[in-house]
């Protein structure tokens, strides 16, 4: 995230000052106390769980085998449940339950904080224009990615008693 340059309240340059331990972007300016605090934004995913398995989704411009789970930011005033089954009804056009919260997570890279859901939907995938591309995997064949929301798909698959990394291999089995 760029750092602020000036202050949204009196529009001085601000400075890097001691505030709770930390060095962060304040405004010097008399009277202000303007502090940015660089507070996580948060993020709702849904792993959105149909008959046929769990959508993944690629958003335009992502490489093309890269698919990921519905996300969104919350939004004033709505609780984290709500922001989910929105999302989930704005970028595929499904309505939902929530059957259980999966976890929440960090995503440091992108100062978000992750709440995500395991949805239950039924009904037919239409893609808002946020999304480029969907697919539809067979939760025996879901497979994790190692930060963010692939952490809430590790949990959903433990969750079902399915192992994050696949189905054991026998030790004695030729690839």
């Amino acid at each position: 995230m760029a750092a602020f340059t000036y202050c949204p309240r009196c529009a001085t340059a601000l400075v890097d000052r001691e505030h709770s331990g930390r060095t962060r972007r304040a405004c010097p300016g008399e009277g202000c106390g303007f502090v940015h605090w660089g507070n996580p934004l948060p993020v709702v995913a849904a792993v959105v769980e149909l008959p046929g398995g769990v959508v993944l989704a690629r958003a335009p411009g992502w490489p093309e085998k890269f698919f990921g789970l519905i996300t969104g930011f919350l939004e004033a005033g709505e609780s984290a449940e709500a922001g989910c089954l929105r999302e989930v009804k704005e970028e595929l056009s499904l309505d939902g339950r929530v059957e259980s919260l999966l976890g929440v997570y960090d995503f440091a890279l992108r100062n978000e904080l992750i709440v995500a859901f395991h949805v239950v939907a039924q009904g037919e995938v239409r893609l808002s224009e946020e999304l480029e591309a969907f697919k539809v995997v067979p939760v025996e064949k879901l497979r994790p990615w190692p930060v963010a929301t692939g952490l809430a798909v590790r949990d959903f698959l433990l969750k079902k008693g399915l192992p994050p990394d696949g189905p054991a291999r026998n030790a004695l089995a030729r690839p």
